[in-house]
């Protein structure tokens, strides 16, 4: 189940998008946005605070506290239910596609009778848009492609909420008596950017409680398949759980086995049979006399088939296999390998949290060092100035050593232009340790155009990080056409490092351009991106990702001492 701070959120942001629907004041709608990310945002419960503590969340009024405690206390808020009442289930059916809005959404309903995303997308076809106002071709074709984006990701979720139900899960099941391990596999094991069914293994004797205890939990609305060796239910979140139970000496095949993938199982069992052997979920088996060789552990698995342990995040059957077989396998990179973060935000333009606060919180997480990155001024709803970004700096200064030796680095995430031009001059520029450039608007440029754009921000000699490179977001914004080899050729040659930025709705870049961009000799940086607290923790999320693009620390940036990032950052530059 999500944590209350997100109930909170997913409700105050459901709440606006009704006010919007309804014909409402923008700014009221705006306000319950921005109340909703500042609640998802904070690091402590709400559920425990009062209307006065909740009030002392920036963004947060007396109203929307009100509601807030009204929510905890009832299980809902009379008025959202009211405005909800108020709305078709098929507007708001049509609201989850990327690219359409609520008010857009309710004059489609209104006007056309739509109610459905088929619906619509008949409509567009038959071209039935271009007579409302305020729609045309244009509108037709990003609703199209809004509605490609969503089928795309079908059933799909994110690997942090696949994460955070599997944990809720395992914690559960084992505390079930007769459970003598309890893990995930599956895609999730294998840290893909998102994650269909969820696949949990329970190592006992006896499958009942186990099977039992997950159709009583709390997270359980629907059971789909409730047997002996495997049980299936959908929570409340809509996710699909499948629970097996194997005996405690099957553990390690059973594990190797459900953690996939199928293409890395087929290559496996190929080379078990090529050995006279039989390899299955029960485990790895002379294939003439039946005998048991190897089951209890993956290790002895991979071992009796001639190969090292593999991690789970490189068993793509992309060359992991005749890696390990060479005895060439990567020593990919770990969280324990990560020294500090490169990439964050506060108060000061989009963050939540007041520049103390984060750098309190990245000390506590062990950081070396850590970087504040707030946004520059062409990104104009941030409203930064020279002034509000050099006063930071001297605070900035101020705070550097003094929580357990942490050294600060004052950075900024600069725009990157359609031309490839940045926020401020070279001298400006100048006086940061770090300088992270993104693209963060003009998605639509041609091939040559945005490739161009990206290597002259590479070529900047005071840029030393292209962030979130491609922009995507999953299931709703597909990357930039670029050609990104010329790109990731070009931070090679310029000493610009490539970020790995780990929000889970972007995990940006994914393995398979970190893998072709490894291969030009770039380097990376796996940056969280923060703009609140409980976000610093999504680091996990962004070394999961460059494990699966073979990544080792040396590959990694800020997995290097302060001395050697620091002539990394100078990029050439004397001085």
């Amino acid at each position: 189940m999500v944590r209350p701070n997100e109930e909170v959120e997913a409700l105050l942001q459901e709440y606006g998008d009704l006010i919007a629907i309804t014909g409402g004041e923008a700014f009221r709608a705006r306000a319950y946005e921005k109340a909703a990310r500042a609640i998802g945002g904070h690091p402590a419960d709400v559920s425990h605070l009062d209307a006065a503590g909740l009030q002392e969340i920036p963004g947060v009024g007396r109203s929307i506290a009100d509601k807030v405690v009204e929510y905890f206390r009832t299980g809902k808020v009379a008025v959202a239910e009211e405005r909800r009442a108020r709305i078709p289930a098929g507007v708001r059916q049509l609201m989850s596609i990327p690219t359409l809005g609520p008010r857009r959404a309710m004059t489609l309903h209104e006007e056309l009778h739509i109610s459905s995303v088929d619906e619509l997308a008949d409509a567009v076809r038959a071209e039935k848009l271009r007579d409302l106002r305020g729609f045309g071709e244009k509108t037709e074709a990003n609703i199209l492609h809004g509605i490609a984006l969503l089928r795309q990701a079908g059933g799909r979720i994110l690997l942090s909420a696949a994460m955070g139900a599997a944990q809720e899960i395992i914690t559960e099941l084992s505390g079930v008596a007769g459970c003598e391990n309890c893990a995930y596999a599956g895609s999730l094991r294998r840290m893909r950017e998102t994650i269909g069914d969820l696949d949990i293994l329970v190592a006992a004797s006896r499958s009942a409680p186990f099977m039992d205890a997950l159709t009583e939990l709390p997270s359980t609305a629907e059971v789909l398949v409730h047997g002996a060796k495997k049980t299936s239910v959908r929570t409340v979140d809509g996710i699909q759980v499948d629970l097996r139970v194997v005996r405690p000496d099957s553990w390690g095949a059973a594990l190797q086995y459900f953690t996939g993938s199928k293409a890395h199982n087929i290559h496996t069992r190929t080379i078990a049979v090529h050995a006279g052997l039989k390899l299955s979920e029960y485990g790895l088996f002379d294939a003439e006399s039946g005998d048991l060789i190897a089951s209890r552990t993956e290790e002895e698995v991979y071992a009796r088939l001639g190969l090292p342990w593999i991690p789970p995040t490189l068993r793509e059957d992309r060359g992991e296999i005749e890696a390990g077989l060479r005895g060439e396998l990567p020593e990919t990179v770990t969280e324990d390998d990560i020294r500090g973060d490169l990439h964050t935000h506060t108060d000061l333009t989009d963050g939540l949290a007041p520049l103390e606060d984060m750098v309190t919180a990245a000390a506590a997480l062990g950081h070396a060092y850590y970087a504040i990155t707030d946004h520059a001024p062409d990104l104009s709803m941030q409203r930064m100035t020279d002034e509000k970004v050099l006063d930071q700096r001297e605070r900035v200064r101020a705070l550097d050593g003094r929580h357990h030796r942490m050294r600060l680095l004052h950075g900024t995430e600069l725009n990157i232009g359609p031309d490839g031009e940045v926020d401020w001059p070279d001298a400006f520029l100048a006086g940061f340790d770090i300088c992270v450039a993104s693209v963060h608007s003009h998605f639509g440029l041609d091939r040559a155009a945005m490739t161009r754009r990206l290597v002259r921000a590479c070529e900047n000699p005071h840029i030393n990080v292209i962030g979130h490179p491609t922009t995507r977001l999953l299931g709703k914004r597909p990357g930039i056409d670029a050609d990104f080899d010329d790109v990731f050729a070009a931070c090679a040659r310029t000493g610009t490092a490539l970020e790995i930025n780990a929000q889970p709705d972007r995990l940006d870049l994914g393995d398979e351009d970190i893998l072709r961009a490894r291969s030009h000799g770039a380097k990376f940086a796996i940056d969280t991106d923060a703009h609140s607290i409980p976000q610093l923790a999504c680091l996990r999320y962004g070394v999961g990702t460059a494990q699966r693009g073979w990544l080792t620390p040396d590959d990694v940036i800020n997995t290097w001492p302060p001395r050697r990032l620091r002539r990394f950052l100078r990029k050439g530059r004397s001085g």
